[in-house]
């Protein structure tokens, strides 16, 4: 044991539970575990995550995983690196404690956008983060809506990549009218903004943009008509809110109703993300709970759970 004092997680409860499977949460959402335990009638499994002063992660299972099926969840969302090491970690204690299968459930998966080298001194950071869980014993990965979907071909491990769409389309089916179309904020997110619109019974809208660097982004052409339409931009996530904002600009200045609605799955809201959205005047902001959001006092935004999606998926594999 090293020295220093660390800070301790207090070990999550359980009771009973059905002796061929554990489930074990993380600290990035355990929210989203505890929910996903409840869909299956069990409760998550026990240990305890500590951090030391140096930011040095320690894990320990607090109860036997022998010849289990080990479902780890944990998505690997800002502060990224400490979520990736800590499933690593994790991911280890279940391997060398003989666990029968590990299963990482990363509802969002960092380092998505690093799929390929836009020079040639740069690395494709996706693949790392594949080969890393995969060297840590993990023998399948459960995610939903990649940003990239060639990150599966990352993987020797079976990927499966869920989608929240249907889940978040029943959320905003009531609160949209029948004119409403949906925008896609980019070419690379059409193929998304599609699967919304076949949910809705809606038509697309793509806008073409520049991104000027990791934060600044101007959208350059609309193609379709939103002039007196009300608008849902849809996204994979909404990191700054850039993007989101200037869709916003470029729609209400082709005649769009202001009014306008937002659905992603993933809602990371990086400092000053609410703030863009707000002065944009969006009207609401739908997200799923991939994950852990702390925007809990804003009243535009609706976290919809994709909890029993996931367990599905888990009875699924199970059976």
């Amino acid at each position: 044991m090293r020295s220093g004092e660390p800070r301790r997680a207090a070990p999550v409860e359980r009771g009973d539970m059905n002796p061929a499977f554990t489930i074990f949460a993380g600290t990035a959402n355990p929210a989203l575990a505890a929910a996903i335990a409840r869909e299956l009638g069990v409760k998550p499994g026990q240990c305890a995550i500590d951090r030391f002063p140096d930011g040095e992660v320690s894990v320990r299972l607090l109860e036997p995983v022998r010849r289990k099926e080990v479902f780890l969840v944990q998505p690997t969302s800002p502060p990224v690196n400490d979520n990736l090491v800590e499933l690593l970690a994790l991911a280890d204690a279940c391997r060398r404690s003989a666990a029968g299968r590990i299963t990482a459930i990363v509802p969002y998966f960092g380092y998505a956008r690093a799929d390929k080298r836009d020079g040639r001194r740069e690395p494709i950071t996706g693949r790392v983060v594949a080969d890393l869980l995969q060297a840590v014993g993990i023998a399948h990965v459960v995610t939903m809506d990649l940003h990239t979907p060639q990150i599966e071909g990352f993987f020797h491990a079976p990927v499966d990549s869920l989608t929240a769409v249907p889940t978040l389309c029943q959320a905003l089916r009531e609160r949209l009218p029948r004119d409403a179309v949906v925008v896609s904020p980019d070419r690379g997110r059409v193929s998304l903004a599609t699967h919304y619109a076949q949910c809705l019974g809606a038509g697309v809208v793509v806008l073409h943009k520049r991104r000027d660097d990791g934060a600044e982004v101007e959208v350059t052409h609309v193609v379709g008509d939103v002039a007196g339409r009300t608008c849902l931009i849809v996204d994979d996530m909404i990191s700054t809110g850039a993007t989101v904002a200037k869709s916003v600009e470029a729609l209400v200045s082709r005649g769009a109703r202001p009014e306008i609605t937002v659905a992603a799955t993933h809602g990371l809201f990086l400092p000053g993300a609410r703030e863009k959205l707000d002065a944009a005047g969006v009207r609401e902001v739908f997200v799923a709970d991939t994950v852990a959001v702390k925007e809990k006092d804003w009243t535009r935004l609706h976290v919809v759970s994709i909890a029993p999606l996931m367990a599905e998926a888990l009875r699924r594999f199970l059976s």
